[in-house]
Formats: structure tokens, sequence, C-alpha cells
């Protein structure tokens, strides 16, 4: 299996800085409240000093959104949302440890982090544009298809894993009780995303390591290296 972005992605956002991490042995009873709420305290001493469409990780994806033809105010990336929600509500609710942890990270470094379980992604993932023929379904249970052009984390069966890049996630592979292997996948354009993504991956496999008792296979993904291959 496999995970990387396709060269046409890489020639419109040559900025991208993406980390990736294959874990296994993934469980749905550990605890992770006070990594939670560690993490959480560094998006709450950030969001003191300003709202999220004030951060460079965030004022980035809105520029990529806006190159994408969406408008950013309507399709806002994953860690804009979460961050949103936090700031009104200071939580977010608990879905699964892995989650619940990929979340926090998510905040603390305003950065979309993205969780799909293996065993229900056909032969590799890549983020691309799509043809439109593909299939996504939904959290509530529907099929759709993406727009053709639109920027899809897309399996080799052609089913459609995330739709606007790092807005929506299917609900076909997102993480359940009975997960136990998972790609988590992290994707940064700011200006020091070359320093920042390696170290929320740092932070991710420490997290894993402490949890679930593996750290998993990590790689940075660039330009000149944009694929993790297991």
């Amino acid at each position: 299996m496999y995970f990387q972005h396709s060269a046409e992605i890489w020639s419109a956002h040559p900025e991208l800085v993406a980390g990736a991490v294959l874990a296994k042995g993934i469980t749905a009873d550990a605890s992770v409240d006070p990594q939670v709420a560690r993490l959480c305290a560094i998006a709450e001493a950030r969001l003191a000093s300003g709202s999220e469409g004030e951060f460079p990780e965030i004022q980035a994806w809105r520029r990529a959104f806006s190159r994408m033809g969406l408008k950013p105010t309507q399709y806002r990336c994953a860690a804009e949302s979460l961050l949103r929600r936090f700031r009104k509500e200071r939580a977010l609710p608990r879905i699964h440890p892995l989650i619940d942890l990929c979340n926090a990270i998510s905040l603390a470094y305003a950065t979309p982090v993205a969780v799909f379980d293996l065993a229900r992604i056909s032969g590799g993932l890549e983020v691309r544009h799509a043809s439109g023929d593909e299939t996504y379904l939904t959290f509530s249970g529907d099929t759709e298809h993406p727009d053709p052009g639109e920027v899809i984390f897309a399996d080799a069966g052609g089913r459609a894993h995330a739709r606007r890049w790092s807005n929506r996630q299917s609900g076909h592979s997102a993480v359940r009780d009975t997960t136990a292997e998972v790609l988590v996948v992290a994707e940064a354009m700011h200006p020091s995303a070359a320093e920042d993504v390696p170290q929320l991956m740092s932070v991710l496999a420490g997290e894993l390591a402490g949890v679930w008792g593996d750290a998993g296979d990590t790689a940075i993904l660039t330009r000149p290296s944009p694929r993790f291959a297991w």
C-alpha cells in the first residue's frame, strides 16, 4: 500500500509539507485524557491572543482553498472547523481515543490531521483531482460523487475518502471500535510548515507509543519525496 500526492497537486501547491504515520495495534479502550487536556491548553492559549482566522496555518489553507475555486469561509479546512468549535465551546466531543488525540493535536498545531482505517482502503491512497465518477460515502450513509477537478483522497478502487481536500472525510474509512490499523496524515502550507509538520509527527509518534505501544512508521512528504509506501 502507499500514500502520495499527485504531481499536479505538488505543482499547484509547492509549499505543501505532509506527514504520514502508519500505526498498528489501535484499540478503543485506551485513555488519552491527560494528552488531550495538555494539547487543548496549547490551543486555548493561542486563541486567547487572536481568532483562528489570524493563524498563519489557517490563512495558508484559506489561500489554498481560494486557488481551488472554493470560498474559504464556506468550505473550511478541518483544523479551522475544529478551532472554531473549540473557541465557542471550549471542548470537543469525544469519539474514539485515537480521534480524540488527533483532534487535539490538530487544535494545538492548527493543522488538519486525518485518520483512515486501512482495512477500508483499497490498494493505496492518493491526494489528486477527481474525475467525477468516484464514490464518496457521507457519515449519514448517503453516496455522493465529487465534482470533476475537486481535490480528493482517492484509493485504487475509485472511492473518495475525503472531499475538498482537507474539508470533509468519508464515513467509509472513519475510525470505529474495531479499527486496528490506521494511516494518519497531517498537511500544512504555512511558511514554517517544514519545521512544524515534523514536530507534529514527532509528538504524534510519541503519543502513539505511550498509549498503544507503537510509534508507527513515519514519513515526511515533500515534492522531491512524495510517496510513503509500506
